[in-house]
């Protein structure tokens, strides 16, 4: 992850050896070298996706952009590129909240699982039938059709039967450490209000669609407690692309790892004009 950035541009290898400096250990050797394993921990994967976020973002200055947002730990990436937050304490904040997460997981074990297929009010009703057996909510509203729940182990598996039956096409259980954007982080967002109300927000330069309201903000105090809430709500990413393109955006670009938002947005309006900064060579493409 990031590794051609930081081999290329001197600002991305800047940011990265900055990281290490504020983290106190190589993030960057755990980018660059793996193991995956370790990367694919939480309390390293959100961090590892910030950074090479925002690393990519700056070094496309030269684009205009008018709005932003993020998904789940990409609304901290969104949040600093919007000039609310500093580089310096979202990464603090992102490598907290991954501890957090990963600590929240493991003393409330939960799953999530991919439903595609289903109307949102359907699955939302397959929630509510599975909840005797225990926790389990829509955490991730990704895109017309494919829908991520999320909760106990058990609710999560009947939820699943049940989802089944009504007619999805795939149910998909997913590899996670904790039950994401649910009632089971808690005690991560219990511990990261704390690091939120002793961090400094400013007003954003350009408005921030939320994941919790999927509606856009500017007021730094308002972005901070939205974050304290997004923990533990789901992320409202289809209604937020919605929300974006009502209010006159005709162009998308996704800055960081992979192409997942991409995917959706094209699942969401496939006649909007999309892209993606991840690689070097994407960064050369978009600066002609």
């Amino acid at each position: 992850m990031g590794k051609d950035l930081y081999e290329t541009f001197p600002l991305a290898k800047e940011m990265f050896q900055q990281a290490d400096e504020i983290l106190g250990y190589s993030l960057s050797k755990i980018c660059f070298e793996g193991p995956e394993e370790e990367l694919k921990q939480t309390r390293n994967t959100q961090p590892a996706i910030f950074l090479h976020s925002v690393v990519a973002s700056k070094l496309l200055n030269e684009i205009s952009v008018s709005l932003t947002a993020g998904h789940s730990v990409g609304e901290y990436a969104a949040v600093v590129f919007s000039g609310a937050l500093s580089f310096e304490d979202g990464l603090k904040l992102v490598r907290l909240r991954g501890e957090l997460m990963q600590q929240a997981g493991e003393t409330n074990k939960g799953t999530m699982a991919a439903v595609v297929g289903l109307d949102a009010k359907i699955l939302e009703q397959v929630c509510n039938d599975a909840r005797h057996v225990g926790i389990v909510e829509c955490a991730n509203f990704n895109s017309p059709g494919q829908i991520v729940i999320s909760g106990n182990v058990d609710a999560v598996k009947k939820a699943m039967t049940l989802a089944k039956e009504r007619g999805a096409k795939l149910v998909k259980e997913l590899v996670v450490s904790g039950a994401f954007h649910s009632p089971l982080m808690q005690p991560a967002k219990d511990g990261l209000k704390n690091a939120l109300t002793n961090t400094k927000f400013a007003d954003a330069q350009i408005p921030v669609y939320a994941n919790v309201t999927a509606k856009p903000v500017t007021n730094g105090n308002e972005i901070r407690s939205l974050l304290e809430q997004q923990i533990t709500s789901p992320v409202r990413w289809e209604e937020s692309v919605n929300a974006m393109l009502n209010d006159g955006t005709t162009a998308f670009l996704e800055v960081g790892p992979g192409k997942v938002l991409q995917g959706l947005m094209k699942r969401i309006n496939g006649s909007v004009s999309v892209d993606g900064v991840d690689k070097v060579e994407d960064v050369h493409r978009l600066k002609k």
